[in-house]
């Protein structure tokens, strides 16, 4: 029983790895194009808002905390920050696949993006535009 535990814990983590992995691997360029689904309440390349916060810079941000946006994000956005919800690939690539799942209540009607390969593409796309 014990080894079964380990084989799922090595297994689980491997899964993590590659995942992360894949993220960090996305195309760019493919990512901007996914982002135009996102483009309606997000801006990525300059720190503009509109019905969404910017996601310029994104990474590394407390959730809940862009000050020019704090006003408008949901208690459910802002209490994550709170909890000390960090956006790195893993909580982005989560969040984006389903915003109700990881922040039950928060105010994003986006169902979420169910390719991990488009996630890990605009994931890429945010990084890159972070970096102008």
């Amino acid at each position: 029983m014990k080894s079964t535990a380990c084989s799922a814990a090595v297994l689980l983590a491997a899964s993590f790895l590659a995942t992360a992995t894949a993220h960090a691997a996305g195309d760019a360029a493919a990512g901007k194009k996914v982002f135009a689904k996102c483009m309606a309440c997000h801006e990525a390349a300059t720190d503009k808002n509109k019905i969404g916060p910017s996601l310029h810079g994104v990474m590394g941000r407390t959730a809940g905390t862009l000050a020019s946006f704090e006003a408008k994000y949901s208690d459910a956005m802002k209490a994550a920050g709170a909890g000390g919800l960090v956006w790195d690939e893993a909580n982005f690539a989560a969040y984006v696949k389903a915003p109700k799942e990881k922040i039950p209540g928060n105010k994003m009607a986006f169902p979420g993006l169910k390719d991990d390969a488009d996630i890990a593409n605009v994931i890429a796309y945010l990084e890159e535009v972070a970096k102008q």
